[in-house]
């Protein structure tokens, strides 16, 4: 299929598509008249490359978790997919922590602010 369709298929834009085929997530093949053509697993492939990029992870660790990718969601399990994904889930915690510090100074300013 072109990019065209592709892009209809899964609903992300022809420039993006470009762009994962730039960071090495998608493979195209060229027509004789250079246009970009994908196999009909490029959908499955864009659909999972989004459910990661969902999750946090850098279009990096994409790149090394999709030969791991399996039908559906999910991720076959090795020790490499494992790690990657628990550093992410890490990540997340951490983030979320920070965020519940600042909400809790921001509650703190606002009950400062308002009179008693």
């Amino acid at each position: 299929m072109r990019i065209g369709e592709l892009s209809r298929r899964t609903g992300v834009s022809p420039r993006l598509l470009r762009y994962y085929e730039g960071q090495g997530l998608l493979v195209s093949e060229r027509d004789s008249n250079d246009y970009r053509r994908y196999g009909a697993a490029a959908v499955e492939r864009v659909t999972r490359i989004r459910e990661l990029l969902a999750g946090g992870l850098t279009t990096e660790a994409i790149r090394d978790l999709l030969p791991c990718a399996q039908g559906g969601p999910g991720l076959l399990a090795c020790e490499h997919s494992v790690q990657v994904v628990d550093e992410q889930l890490s990540r997340v915690d951490e983030q979320l922590a920070e965020l519940a510090r600042k909400r809790e100074a921001l509650l703190e300013v606002t009950s400062a602010m308002r009179p008693a």
